[in-house]
This record gives structure tokens, sequence and C-alpha cells, in this order.
């Protein structure tokens, strides 16, 4: 009786750690390969809602691999995406900025990419019009992009992430609903940067937020970031804690589960 009782236990945790890991998923932007991830979620939902996860300047990492199991836990379908493509991920800063800088440009390369791994998240499972978008630093300058694009997306949520855009833009109306998590004392956003966004949402009548953290500077909530803020770049415990309570608040407002 003990080894039956063994064994299926050990059937139990070998099916429940499967089923909760992160999967690798390739797929194509024409002859561009791409590497993405998709994780299903730990609580069964009817709404079957999803998370689409946009990375940091260097792609994928560990910051947007946790987020994915954090939020799997939590119910939601989510996928992480592969913005650069393989044979062009960057090994350095230097390298991050060139090809992150070529996309906030070409945003309409930039917003097309966010649309095929918006079509994986729901070849993984989710509901098409039950979808919200998050990213971080780079990644939540392409969240933005996804509203302005006006991608079938609920909500986008964007942490410490490029808000200005090319003022000969126009702007359009936004319907998305967008959360902005932002660092008080990131030096990377001009105040001029940040007032033009505000009159972007102001002007496209726009459902937004944007909240302020205290003591937090660029790349608040990656550990990896370290702790100096003098080099504008640090992680905070406590706004990424915050941070992370407001985005929960976010789905729960915005998605149904």
């Amino acid at each position: 009786m003990k080894n039956l009782k063994l064994i299926i236990l050990t059937m139990l945790l070998t099916a429940f750690q499967s089923f909760s890991q992160l999967k690798p998923v390739q797929y194509k932007d024409g002859n561009q390969v791409l590497n993405g991830f998709k994780i299903a979620p730990l609580k069964n939902s009817t709404q079957k809602p999803g998370i689409l996860i946009l990375p940091a300047w260097k792609g994928i990492d560990k910051l947007s691999k946790d987020t994915a199991e954090r939020l799997s836990k939590l119910g939601y379908y989510v996928f992480i995406a592969d913005i650069y493509g393989e044979g062009n991920y960057p090994t350095n800063d230097g390298e991050a900025g060139k090809i992150a800088g070529s996309y906030k440009k070409d945003f309409a390369a930039y917003q097309k990419r966010i649309s095929l791994a918006l079509q994986q998240l729901i070849a993984a499972g989710a509901n098409a019009d039950n979808i919200v978008a998050i990213g971080y630093c780079f990644g939540g300058t392409g969240v933005l992009e996804a509203a302005r694009g006006h991608l079938n997306v609920k909500g986008v949520v964007s942490f410490h992430g490029g808000l200005g855009k090319d003022g000969s833009r126009p702007t359009e109306p936004i319907t998305t609903k967008v959360l902005v998590c932002h660092g008080a004392d990131d030096p990377f956003e001009s105040k001029e940067e940040i007032a033009a966004f505000q009159k972007e949402m102001k002007d496209s009548k726009a459902d937004w937020q944007m909240i302020y953290y205290a003591n937090a500077v660029h790349s608040f909530t990656n550990p990896e970031s370290g702790n100096d803020n003098s080099k504008g770049a640090a992680y905070n415990e406590l706004a990424a804690k915050r941070s992370f309570e407001h985005l929960k608040l976010f789905l729960n407002e915005v998605l149904k589960k």
C-alpha cells in the first residue's frame, strides 16, 4: 500500500511539474525564426485569460520567465515574445541599445512581431478577446505600441518603459486600457517626454493610469539590475512588490476569469 501511494504521489508530482513548466515555442516572421515560451495556467477558467510578456532590451531573460511562472499560478495563459529572432540576440548593452532603437524607429515592425506573439498565445489556449500585454523597459515601450496599433488586447501594462513616440506621428483614439508603472527617479525619461506621453493619453481619450514609485530608477523590477541608483538602473524591492500588486489589480479589473 505504501508503495502504491508513493507511485501515485510521484505521478501527480511529475504531472504537476510538467504542466507548470515553461515550454519553448518556435515560430516565424517570414524566414526569421523566433523562439518564445508558453505556459498554461495552474487554475482552470472558462474565460481563458491570457497575458503576453514583452521582455527588456536584451531579450527573454530571467525576469520575464519568473513573471510568466508567477502569472500562470494566478490562472493565466502566458506567452513570452521573442522580438529579435534567432541570430539577432544582443550580447551587451551596446548591441541591445542598437537593435532596440531600430524597433522603436520602425514601430510597424515592432507591432508586427507583437501581433505574431499574440497569435502564439492564442494558439496556446488563451481567449483571443481576453488578453493583456505587459512589458519591461523596451518591452514597456512595446506594449504602448500595441495600444497605439490597435492590437486586440484589452489592456497594457508598461513597467519602466520608454514612453515617447515620434512627434510627427498622429495621435489616434486608444481604446485599450493603459497602466504605466514608473520609477519617480528614472533618469531615462525626461519631464518633456513624460508630459508629451500624458498629453497623448488625454488627447487619445484613453483610460490610463500612471503610478510613480518613490526612490525607484529605471529597471526597478529586475533583481539583476543591482542596487546602485546612481547608475540610473537598479532594483527596488518595495517598488517591484507594489507594481506587481498594481498589475494584479489591473488584471482583475480588465480580464474576465
